[in-house]
Order: structure tokens, then sequence, then C-alpha cells
């Protein structure tokens, strides 16, 4: 063992006499302990409710959405044209249109979206998020049947409306007769309940077909036709991609366009407490600095010896920088380990709920990733090391002369 790293250790298990010193080094090791798993535990909240939130999302729209501003009246070819461009996975066609509903219970205001359900499989998670009925009798209706429609489950628990029940949607684009302009008026049946997860679509959407979205809004086209792509993260690159080869008359927007603002929110307040909580680890390298000084008072005797016996300015320096460099190492290895291990916990138990009308999500996800991680133990050591350059450097410069005279 090196002789500096044998003193600094022996200094950190001091016994007897020094018992106080070795106590504030173990406060102070707890402090960076405690800054590093706050800092790791507030970076995995964050991240986990950015990702959750864009999962969600994007699980329940497209990535990428399409506008013709000369319409779309063979939306199968424009669907063919657009999965020849690169990145492009899946399209499907939209109608978007606003209704009132009305069930047995209750009744409130609803985002109808008409699709083509075995396109929209392929573009949406709509399919997989059905809990009750069933997704492909949405596409199964004859014309002597009453058409279908798939309601989310907080409207379905407002509406008291379930599988199998009747419901009438009523449009605000109306008829026009001799008595004036008549709001379109329509009896669905309810085919399914779908929970995808986040609090607008739960509560305040319903998937038809286009037809019968044809008929409630009055278009006899669709409006627009969603798109999955490969990489979420190329979505602009392939909307730009969209616009330049397919004319002017398309316009594009992609799904980080649509929540900027979210996001945007998210990573400033995941940037705010970053640096809020790393104001602990700060506060936990100047109980470093304390103890160190306090450790050279105490050792003011045992430094001037060994200058005395030969030890350089440089040894004595570097003895105390090991000092303070393994309180920080100890102090942030088990601070981080500590902090992946409880975001490990109270994300797989689902530890803290919160109202989903408020936060779309039902539960505080804790995600940790590398680069956070990485980033957030070597500031710690960073900050730790800073902090024992003032202790180190006046160790150093002690003059034994003056050190021993009234011994």
């Amino acid at each position: 063992m090196p002789f500096e790293l044998h003193v600094a250790l022996r200094y950190l298990l001091a016994k007897r006499r020094q018992v106080f010193i070795s106590v504030i080094s173990l406060v102070s090791t707890l402090g960076v302990t405690v800054g590093v798993m706050a800092l790791v535990i507030a970076l995995a909240l964050m991240t986990g409710l950015q990702q959750e939130l864009r999962d969600r999302m994007l699980g329940s729209t497209a990535h990428v959405f399409v506008f013709n501003r000369a319409g779309i009246p063979d939306y199968r070819a424009e669907i063919e044209r657009l999965e020849a461009i690169p990145g492009v996975v899946a399209g499907a066609p939209a109608i978007i249109a606003r209704a009132l509903i009305t069930g047995p219970r209750g009744d409130g205001f609803l985002t109808v979206k008409g699709i083509d359900p075995v396109l929209e499989r392929e573009v949406t998670e709509i399919g997989r998020a059905v809990t009750s009925g069933s997704f492909d009798a949405l596409s199964s209706e004859g014309d002597d049947q009453v058409p279908g429609i798939l309601i989310g489950h907080e409207l379905a628990g407002t509406l008291g409306a379930f599988t199998g029940d009747s419901v009438t949607l009523l449009s605000p684009q109306g008829t026009l007769s001799p008595m004036g302009v008549f709001p379109r008026q329509r009896r669905l049946r309810v085919v399914g309940i779908f929970r995808l997860g986040l609090f607008e679509f739960d509560q305040s959407y319903g998937f038809v077909t286009l037809e019968t979205a044809g008929r409630l809004s009055g278009q006899a086209t669709p409006e627009h036709i969603e798109l999955r792509v490969d990489d979420i993260y190329e979505a602009p690159t392939v909307a730009d991609r969209i616009s330049a080869e397919m004319g002017p008359d398309y316009l594009t927007q992609d799904w980080s366009d649509l929540n900027r603002p979210l996001y945007s929110a998210l990573w400033l307040e995941k940037i705010g407490m970053g640096i809020g909580i790393g104001l602990i680890v700060a506060v936990a390298a100047l109980n470093i600095v304390a103890s160190l000084i306090l450790l050279v008072m105490e050792k003011t005797r045992d430094i001037a010896i060994l200058k005395t016996m030969g030890a350089s300015a440089k040894s004595i320096m570097l003895i105390f920088l090991l000092q303070g460099m393994i309180i920080g190492l100890v102090g942030t290895v088990v601070g981080a380990t500590a902090g992946v291990a409880i975001c490990r916990v109270m994300d797989y138990y689902r530890v803290i709920s919160i109202p989903s009308d408020v936060y779309q999500v039902t539960y505080l996800p804790f995600r940790v990733l590398p680069w956070d991680l990485a980033t957030t133990i070597v500031g710690a050591v960073i900050v730790c090391f800073l902090a024992t350059l003032y202790p180190s450097r006046q160790a150093a410069r002690l003059d034994p002369a003056q050190a021993l005279r009234y011994e």
C-alpha cells in the first residue's frame, strides 16, 4: 500500500482522542451519500415522467400528421405513396369531429375520431388498449345494424354506458331543413371500452368507422393521414422530407411539435430540480472541507514530524487529498447504489399514486438513465475533489519549525 494512502486510512479510522474527527468524517460521508441519492431519485422521477407521458401519447396518437389542401379522395393511394418515403412504417386515415354524447346515466363532450380499423392497428395502440368488447366489432357492422363506437374507460363511467349499451351522438354540423338547421343525431352501440392510460383520451375520445364519422361531420373524405415512423426522434426529419417530396399542397406536423410546450416545461423542471438538489452535494462537500480543516489542526504535530523525517509537501498534500476523495467516493458509490435501488423498488411496486385527471398518468414512474447516473457520479466526485484542495494545500504549506516550537 502506498505510504500516503496508508496514512490517509489511518487518519480516517482514528481512535481514542481522535474519535471526534472520525465522527465528522462519517457525517461528511453520509452527507455525500444523501445528496447523491436524492439527485439520482429526482432525475429518475423527472425522466420517468417524461418517458411515460411520451410513450402513452405516442401509443394514443400518430408520429406524423399529413394534411392535403386539395383533399384526400383516395386515402389508400395516398398511404401507398407516403409509405414509400424512407422512415415511414404505416399510415391510416382519420376524420375528427366534435359531438355531444348521451348515455343511460349522463352525458359529456366527445372528440369523435373516424378510423379505418384495419389500418389503425398499425399506427396507434388502440387495438391493444381495448379492455372490454372487441375492436374488430367496429368494422363488422352491416347496413341493417346500429353503427358501433369505442369509448374510453373514464367516459364509460361518466355515461354509465358499457359494452352493448346504446348511446346518442349529437353533432353541431347540422342538416338544412325548411325549419332551419337541425343538428345531426345518431344512435350508436358501444362495441368496446378502451384504456390508453391518458386521461385526456380515456375521458373524451371515441372511435368510429370513417363512414360513421363522415355522416356525423358531413365530410365525405378523410381530412388527414396519420403516419407511424420507425424512429420517433426522426419524426421531424420525416415530416420535412414528406413536405419536400410530396409538394407544397402537403402540410405536415409531427408529435414533437404538438407536445413541445409540455416537454419544454418538463425539461425545465428537471433542470431546476437537478440544480436545487445538486446543492445538497455542495453542502456535503463543505462538510468535507470542515472535517479536513479540523483534521489538519488536530494533526499539526504529526505533519511536522512527517516533514522532518523526509516527507515532501507533495506527499502531505496527497495524504489529505486521498482522505477527502475516499470520503467522496464512498459516499457517491453508496448514494448512487441506494438511489438506483430505491428507484427500482418504487417503479416496480408503483408506490406513489397520483390523480390521473391532473397529471395524465396514474403513478409516478422512475427511470434511471445511464447518462444521468454517470453525470451525477462524475459531478459529485469532482465537487468532492475541489473541496479537498484548500485543506490539503494548507497542510502541505505547514512549517515544521512553527508547528513544533511549543511542543
